[in-house]
Parts: C-alpha cells; sequence; structure tokens
C-alpha cells in the first residue's frame, strides 16, 4: 500500500509532455495495481490520482494494461470508477471512448449528471465535432448554459450567431454565460459589439468584467465602440478622488422614494455575484463580504470606485491568452504540472500548458474598475442601500414567467 500511495503522489506532483519514461512506467504501475486489488473504493483513489494528473491533458499514449483492465472497471458498482474510466479512456485517445460520451451527451433521456460530465470529458478532449453538438444543445433549457460555456473553447464561425439569435429569451445567468463566450474570442467579439450598436444587446447588460475581457484583445475598433456606447472610466488619483466625492454627494443626497432592495440586490446579482458571496450566495473569485464593513458609505464607495487602491495578492487579475486566440482573465488557481486552472467570474477553466500563449498577470484586482458606469442612478442607491443592510432580501417578483 506505501509503494501504491507513493506512486501516486509522484505521478500526480509533475508530468511533463509527453511522459518522461520514468512516469509513463509509473503510470503503468498505478494500472497493473489496478488489475490486482479488487475493491471499488480502492480504484477510485487510484484512478482520481491519475486523473488529477492528468487534467488539462489529452492524447496521452495509452498505459500498458488499459486495454485490458478498462472493460472490467467499466462495469464497476461504483458509477464514479465506471465514469472515470471512461474519461480517463478519452484521455488516452480511445475512439470508442468518444463515441460512447458522445451518445450519453445527445441522449435526452439520459442523466443530466451523467451528460455534463460527458459534456465536461469530451471538451476536455477538444473533440472537434462537439461545437455542431453544443449549439444543438442551445434548444434544451437543462443543459443551455454548460453549451454557452463550452462554445467558447472553440473558434467556429456559427458560434456567435447561434447565440445572440437566443440571447434575449435568456435569464440572466445565461446571458451572463453567453457574454463570456462572446467576449472570449475576437470574431465572437465582433459580432457582440454589433449586436450591442443595434440595440439587440443593451449596452447596461455588459458587466465591467465583460468589458475588460472585451478591451484585453486590443482591438481599436471594439474599444472605440466600447468607449461610445458604455463609457471610459478615468483612473488618475485626482480624478478617482473627484469621482469618489461625486459619488458620496449623489448618494448622500435624500430622493422622493423609499429604497427598493430587492431591485438592489437583483443588481447585485448582475455585477457582483458572479466574484463576491453576500450572506452565504455568489462566487469567491473575490473576498466574502458578509462580514465587511459595508454600512460604511465611505468604505463601500471607495471599494467600489477604486477596487485597485489595495489589492490582495490572492484576488490580482491574470490574462490567460491561448494559441488558439482565446482570452480568459481571472485568478489563477493553480500553475503545476502541465496544465494552468484559472477561475473566471464565469467558470473555472483548465488549459493544457502545450495550448497556452502567455500568461500575462496584471497589477489590478479582479474587481473591475467603471463599475457604475452601466448602472442607472436608481440602481446604484438601490445596490448601495442593499450593500448597507444586515440581513437578506427577497428578490423582485417576475412579471410574468419565461425560459
Amino acid at each position: 500500500m506505501k509503494r501504491v500511495l507513493f506512486f501516486l503522489l509522484a505521478f500526480a506532483l509533475s508530468l511533463p509532455n509527453p511522459l518522461r519514461a520514468q512516469d509513463a512506467e509509473a503510470l503503468s504501475a498505478l494500472v497493473g495495481v489496478l488489475k490486482e486489488v479488487d475493491d471499488p473504493a480502492f480504484h477510485l483513489d487510484i484512478l482520481k490520482g491519475i486523473s488529477a494528473a492528468l487534467k488539462g491533458q489529452r492524447n496521452i499514449k495509452m498505459p500498458k494494461g488499459w486495454k485490458e483492465i478498462a472493460p472490467k472497471l467499466a462495469k464497476s458498482s461504483n458509477a464514479e470508477v465506471q465514469q472515470l474510466v471512461q474519461t480517463l479512456s478519452l484521455t488516452f485517445g480511445s475512439k470508442a471512448a468518444l463515441d460512447a460520451l458522445r451518445k450519453v451527451l445527445v441522449d435526452g433521456k439520459a442523466n443530466l449528471a451523467d451528460r455534463q460530465k460527458a459534456l465536461a470529458a469530451l471538451l476536455e478532449a477538444r473533440d472537434r465535432g462537439l461545437p455542431e453538438v453544443l449549439r444543438e444543445l442551445l434548444r434544451e433549457k437543462a443543459l443551455r448554459r454548460d453549451a454557452l460555456r463550452g462554445l467558447g473553447a472553440f473558434e467556429d464561425l456559427k458560434t456567435s450567431s447561434s447565440i445572440l439569435r437566443i440571447y434575449a429569451k435568456l435569464d440572466a445567468a445565461g446571458k451572463r454565460d453567453a457574454l463570456t463566450t462572446l467576449a472570449s474570442r475576437v470574431s465572437f467579439a465582433k459580432a457582440l459589439m454589433a449586436a450591442v450598436t443595434r440595440g439587440t444587446v443593451k449596452a447596461n447588460e455588459l458587466p465591467a468584467d465583460i468589458v475588460r475581457q472585451l478591451r484585453a484583445h486590443r482591438v481599436k475598433g471594439i474599444n472605440a465602440t466600447l468607449d461610445k456606447v458604455w463609457g471610459v472610466s478615468r483612473s488618475t488619483p485626482a480624478a478617482k478622488l473627484a469621482e469618489i466625492a461625486k459619488y458620496k454627494k449623489l448618494l448622500e443626497t435624500k430622493v422622493d422614494r423609499p429604497d427598493n432592495l430587492p431591485r438592489g440586490r437583483s443588481v447585485f446579482q448582475r455585477t457582483c455575484a458572479q466574484c463576491h458571496k453576500l450572506y452565504g450566495e455568489g462566487g469567491e473569485i473575490g473576498p466574502d463580504i458578509t462580514g465587511s464593513n459595508r454600512n460604511n458609505l465611505d468604505y463601500l464607495i471607495t471599494n467600489i470606485l477604486d477596487p485597485n487602491a489595495e489589492i490582495p495578492n490572492d484576488y490580482r487579475t491574470t490574462i490567460l491568452r491561448t494559441k488558439d486566440n482565446r482570452v480568459l482573465v481571472g485568478v489563477i488557481h493553480r500553475s503545476g504540472g502541465q496544465s494552468v486552472t484559472i477561475a473566471t467570474p464565469a467558470e473555472v477553466v483548465t488549459v493544457a500548458k502545450r495550448d497556452v500563449a502567455a500568461i500575462d498577470p496584471q497589477n489590478f484586482s479582479m474587481m473591475p474598475e467603471g463599475l457604475v458606469l452601466a448602472l442607472k442612478e436608481d440602481e446604484l442607491r438601490d445596490l448601495v442601500a442593499y450593500l448597507r443592510g444586515s440581513r437578506q432580501v427577497a428578490l423582485p417578483e417576475k412579471p410574468g414567467k419565461g425560459e
């Protein structure tokens, strides 16, 4: 047992691509152990270790003995063992595994969790036939968000038009996924900017982090459109102090209406919840703000308008560019071995290092400047009132039922 644990540890620490001879031997040794022990729980531990070590990689040479043991493990009493065997077989270039996972993915009667796992495995394998399948899955409410995110992994000419065709019917979370994918590639971003210019996508629906992602392409036409329809955030110290003073005066001025806290929560979900957790709900890219000094107006305004004043290292932004021209903006969670894992406001993505063109650490916070530019005055008042509260409130009632 100690020998097995040693193999797992050594194997998971670092794997070049292609595998070094000694690493290939370690992998084959682990497969040999799978043959010797008839215990599903033990199989699961070994398979999890192999899967973690190979995460983000594909087309790894099939280890000695895998072809013989895989069919047996595929019939395991443990469903997770079955799933891991299938995805690892895909990593090892098995066409049979590819066909089987495609079949699960398109089967509308299959278990939803199984379909989602099949999609994740096919995305990691970069199945070239996947974009067409994903466009079909946009019709399915249960897998629509997974499909919207998955389409970002491929440079495909039909993606932007397929997403924009259904954009108006999407709920808030679906629109966020759609915008993240549309902002990830230059060709998609140009189509998005054209839609914003036409008014089919409203400029105030673009969160500040999406605008940052769009600007990261460094395309003059995209930036010019953003300057026109979204605005420009000035970041000089004098301008920032003036901006803080302006908004503090605005928010301290009494208005002839009560605060709309449900709408404030709705604005928070649209602009902040992808990164920040409040009252146990939200993302984990930024700090949990439940226990922060939210009731202090100066604290709130300064952090919203000048998020780069003090930046904890854990929340510094990184721009990751892939060799197939995808741009991801987020926080690096892991960069050891042969893959990089980056957490964006929309998802956590693992990219093989051989597919990375550049990793550019930035000297600014994941919370972008210019957050208030997309908010109307009443929306900002309600957001601040909600943030200064001490308890959760209900979301606004929907005017009607929709998808």
